[in-house]
């Protein structure tokens, strides 16, 4: 989990709701450049309309007790809602790298990299931020617990962006005050800057993560697109 700090950070807008990977001991290699604005590689026509999917989230029913700020400094303005066997959030999106060692996350690519993820894949390691699209949820706190909301570490999770969807996972936890982060990932296929150091957008990304759902394996990318879109498909009446 990457926290910025509020002088390193674009102000994040208004947020209204209705109502591969090397070994973990490699020393990576040269960092290469990241690709040019507007050349990420994003997301391919998703099946579920972004649009259908924004119009669910009209429907909020809160309940975080409180509101989260989208980084440290800054005011908390970000409720957590759920409607119709989903919760979700609007905010910004921060980059999140950490995990497995890879030539695009790393210490050197990104100054706040740690090794750890708060889940794990089948095979016992830390997931691949590189790789995989996951969400960043808040640690349980005062304000929310997503534990009690029927979300673990393989929740189904998709992300909308600009007119397109991404599916992924829960699979970080970030500080119990801060929302809006997702990993590399994530970004790039969304066609979002996914650099750790400066990437990310200020302001409107969704966040939906559906209930009591499990990816399995929690790796899988394949495997959180297909049920991704499933439960997508259910929340939006269209199947």
């Amino acid at each position: 989990m990457r926290i910025r700090n509020t002088a390193l950070t674009v102000a994040a807008g208004s947020v209204m709701f209705g109502t591969a990977a090397l070994p973990a001991a490699a020393q990576p290699g040269p960092v290469p450049p990241p690709p040019a604005p507007g050349h990420y590689r994003t997301a391919p026509a998703a099946g579920v309309d972004a649009a259908a999917l924004l119009a669910e989230v009209e429907h909020c029913t809160r309940i975080s007790k409180g509101d989260y700020a989208t980084d440290r400094g800054r005011p908390a303005t970000i409720p957590v809602c759920e409607h119709d066997g989903a919760v979700f959030w609007q905010a910004d999106m921060d980059i999140d790298c950490d995990g497995r060692r890879s030539t695009r996350c790393n210490s050197r690519t990104d100054p706040s990299f740690q090794q750890a993820t708060a889940f794990t894949g089948s095979d016992g390691k830390y997931l691949d931020a590189a790789e995989l699209p996951f969400v960043v949820v808040p640690a349980p706190g005062p304000v929310w617990n997503y534990l009690s909301s029927g979300i673990r570490g393989g929740s189904a999770a998709a992300i909308v962006h600009d007119g397109k969807v991404v599916y992924g996972v829960v699979g970080d936890t970030g500080p119990s005050g801060i929302i809006g982060e997702a990993s590399y990932a994530a970004a790039e296929a969304l066609g979002i800057d996914p650099d750790p150091a400066r990437g990310g957008v200020p302001s409107g990304v969704t966040y939906i993560v559906f209930k009591d759902s499990k990816v399995s394996p929690i790796e899988s990318r394949a495997a959180a697109e297909k049920l991704g879109e499933e439960l997508a498909r259910r929340f939006t009446g269209g199947g």
